[in-house]
């Protein structure tokens, strides 16, 4: 479960991204979270995945209460979050099942556990296929595919997408939210940060529109509109 009671989060210049948001997202949910650039969405991942800590207020991410997180307690915090990329970041001089493993061998997993998880992972986003091949020879649409595996292949409860489309034309947007509509009916709770109007309106869930450091509305008509800037 993700929780904010009253968090507000200022920076050192002064500018306040933040300014009182309360929000709960329940396990299992599937959330958009949008609104306009410089709104307080990336400071929200932030806040989830321990790279800041609130000025003020209360985060509960998965047991962890991150106003008061330890560091050493942070990466096991970040195996319950996966996280995906606009850009994807994936290692380029690596295979398709290499990009995955590591994401597995650098939590300590042992080799037989990598064989087993890593195949599974890779066909239930259809790229089993392509294991030998490298990002460099997959389209955008596989390389997205690719990072959701790398995200998903340590069993997080969590997965945050940010932009996970904003680099694809619409046949491939559609593909790639559908894909993360099928991880959540598996029972990972879902949140994706994005500015596609047009995508979240095609899909039926929760949407939470941040603007000004706020929480300007949150609903379940798939909705929203606001001035993108």
């Amino acid at each position: 479960m993700i929780e904010f009671i009253d968090v507000t989060k200022s920076y050192a210049i002064g500018n306040k991204a933040l300014r009182g948001v309360s929000l709960t997202i329940d396990d299992g949910e599937f959330v958009f979270l949008v609104g306009p650039s410089g709104s307080g969405k990336s400071t929200i991942i932030k806040l989830i995945t321990g790279e800041l800590k609130p000025t003020s207020g209360t985060v509960h991410v998965n047991g962890y209460s991150l106003e008061r997180i330890r560091k050493r307690e942070i990466p096991y915090l970040r195996r319950t979050v996966g996280v995906v990329f606009q850009d994807f970041r994936l290692i380029d001089t690596k295979t398709v099942y290499d990009n995955v493993a590591f994401a597995m061998r650098v939590v300590g997993a042992r080799e037989r556990e990598i064989k087993e998880r890593v195949p599974y992972v890779l066909n239930l986003v259809g790229l089993d296929g392509k294991r030998s091949r490298h990002p460099g020879e997959l389209s955008g649409g596989e390389q997205q595919r690719l990072a959701i595996a790398r995200a998903l292949v340590n069993n997080p409860s969590t997965i945050i997408a940010d932009e996970p489309t904003g680099n694809l034309d619409p046949a491939r947007s559609f593909e790639i939210m559908s894909l993360l509509q099928e991880i959540n009916r598996l029972g990972t709770t879902m949140l994706v940060v994005t500015h596609a109007q047009d995508l979240v309106e095609q899909f039926t869930n929760r949407v939470i529109v941040i603007e000004d450091g706020l929480i300007a509305s949150d609903g379940m008509d798939g909705f929203y509109k606001y001035e993108n800037q």
